[in-house]
């Protein structure tokens, strides 16, 4: 069975020769190892192989990691927040990837704003819309933005999505095309270019169609650190 540190080297021959095809710098993609499930052994050998970024999906688990491990991962946060949760991402996280609502954000803004911190957040987008997902429409999507970046503690960075699960790669593309377009949309109405500079989408299955699309963050757990433990 192939190592963590193995598995990290090969998603990033990926990432870089997608970039290559796309004709983009991979130096433009960052790859978030998502970790959630994960021993903290497993963890340790992404790290000792040079992985930058860690992922998760619950906040109690964030938080017993980040005592682990502390400020020698960037963490991001990709799982549905609960405002009671906050203090375990704000002001731990390098970026949260999934506000989807202005009671979400301004929770955000005041925690950060009571630390003395500014904290970065993408806004979730559910492009499919299947009710089993978190996320904004497009259209309250483009409402929303101008406020989360006009929010004093908050620095809007960009958006994520989640395509529906589909056994083919290319399934991804038109959710991807979509998150695309609609960051684009919010630079014609006005929103600054640094609001909407990352879009995060794709994952272990779809990495090489999001980055033809304009990711400029891949999140990948599978194909580094195996299936999910329970």
């Amino acid at each position: 069975m192939p190592s963590v540190a193995e598995n990290l080297a090969r998603v990033r021959e990926r990432i870089a020769a997608a970039a290559q095809q796309a004709g983009r710098d991979p130096a433009e993609i960052t790859l978030v190892a998502v970790s959630k499930t994960q021993p903290a052994e497993a963890v340790e050998e992404a790290l000792a192989a040079g992985a930058t970024d860690l992922g998760e999906n619950y906040a109690q688990e964030l938080r017993d990691k980040y005592a682990l491990i502390g400020g020698r991962a960037r963490w991001h946060f990709i799982g549905h927040p609960q405002t009671n949760k906050l203090r375990y991402l704000v002001p731990q996280c390098v970026l949260i990837h999934s506000v989807d609502s202005e009671r979400l954000a301004a929770e955000v803004n005041q925690r950060a704003a009571r630390l003395g911190h500014r904290q970065a957040v993408l806004l979730e987008v559910n492009l499919s819309g299947e009710e089993s997902k978190f996320g904004l429409s497009p259209e309250a999507a483009l409402g929303l933005a101008p406020e989360v970046a006009a929010m004093p503690a908050v620095e809007l960075r960009g958006l994520m999505t989640m395509p529906p699960l589909a056994p083919e790669a290319e399934a991804a593309r038109p959710y991807y095309v979509a998150l695309r377009r609609l960051a684009e949309r919010l630079r014609e109405a006005g929103l600054p270019a640094e609001a909407t500079r990352e879009l995060s989408m794709g994952m272990t299955a779809d990495l090489e169609v999001a980055i033809a699309e304009g990711a400029t963050l891949v999140r990948v757990g599978t194909a580094i650190f195996g299936a999910r433990r329970t």
